[in-house]
């Protein structure tokens, strides 16, 4: 009998500071119709001083595993989508790991930019699967302000803090192909790296860096791969976009979400948009998204959810699962 995976609660949390686009119109050339207008930014929540990933990330795993009726003694594994780290080394899972008492098991990041939750959830559903561990917390949390240029308003007005989470259990499992984490698809490009990076590092310049993006060609790009996963997806599983109830995508930008709602012909009324109110949170954007539909009553057990998302490498990716 095989094994499969099944998502049994989600959790999120937000820094309780709040920068208004007419906050940031004070500090750098910009104005709230502008960003709505090209990005459909209202606000961002900013991480507050001592505030770090790793307490962002527990607040969010507490929130799920709370929802999931479940205790950190329950766990025995947790992946972590960053691209923020508190430090260098030890993975800041491992402070997670620490902070929730979970003295067994494993812990450890991966670092797919704004792709990092698809891809910390994919390989975790992957380890449940082989049997290595049975209960996992998966979490997207960012201090992502933290690398931003507060004087390029190109990035500065893009980007908040927060984290989401969705906590995982394997059984086994002999029912319908179509009833828990189902299939995914990641993919990245190297060669596309220098239209969206931080110019900074451990091994490079020995700094931290800021973020530098070429807008309008990671647009582009998004719109044309994110729809080639999503496609990859369908047939894989030979589910059409009709089959899907709701569409939770990486909240980066309105107008990426609705290029490729436009393109796959995914009505506007089965998309998650939650970009409004916490800009793009990197990798943890799609738990808060789907947090957001599960609390808010929309995104009910048994649905079927697609999300995808693209961030720098370039990496993207979809993944397809029922609640």
């Amino acid at each position: 009998m095989a094994r499969r995976s099944f998502i049994r609660g989600t959790g999120s949390y937000l820094p309780t500071k709040v920068l208004t686009n007419d906050d940031l119109s004070k500090m750098v050339d910009t104005s709230h119709e502008w960003i709505v207008e090209r990005t459909g930014i209202h606000q961002r929540h900013i991480a507050a001083e001592g505030e770090m990933t790793s307490d962002i990330a527990t607040a969010a795993a507490r929130d799920a595993l709370a929802a999931a009726g479940l205790t950190p003694a329950d766990l025995d594994l947790i992946v972590l989508g960053t691209t923020t780290p508190d430090q260098t080394f030890p993975a800041t899972a491992t402070a997670v790991q620490a902070k929730l008492g979970m003295t067994g098991g494993a812990a450890f990041d991966v670092q797919a930019v704004c792709s990092g939750f698809l891809f910390a959830l994919s390989t975790a559903d992957s380890m449940l699967k082989q049997g290595l561990f049975n209960t996992a917390v998966v979490i997207g949390a960012e201090t992502f302000t933290r690398l931003l240029d507060w004087s390029d308003r190109g990035t500065c007005v893009l980007f908040g803090d927060g984290g989401g989470a969705v906590v995982l259990q394997a059984e086994e499992w002999d029912g319908a192909e179509d009833e828990g984490v189902i299939t995914h698809h990641i993919r990245t490009d190297g060669t596309k790296s220098d239209l969206l990076y931080v110019d900074g590092g451990v091994s490079s310049t020995g700094t931290i860096g800021h973020v530098r993006m070429e807008g309008n060609r990671v647009f582009r790009h998004a719109v044309a791969n994110i729809s080639a996963a999503i496609q990859a997806v369908l047939d894989d599983t030979g589910l059409t976009i009709e089959d899907i109830d709701w569409f939770v995508p990486h909240q980066a930008n309105k107008r990426i979400l609705d290029a490729v709602a436009k393109k796959m012909n995914i009505h506007e009324d089965k998309v998650i948009i939650t970009v409004d109110q916490h800009a793009n949170t990197s990798a943890a954007s799609i738990p808060l998204a789907l947090n957001h539909a599960v609390r808010t009553g929309r995104a009910k057990k048994g649905d079927l959810i697609l999300s995808e998302a693209m961030g720098g490498g370039f990496s993207w990716g979809a993944s397809l699962f029922r609640l």
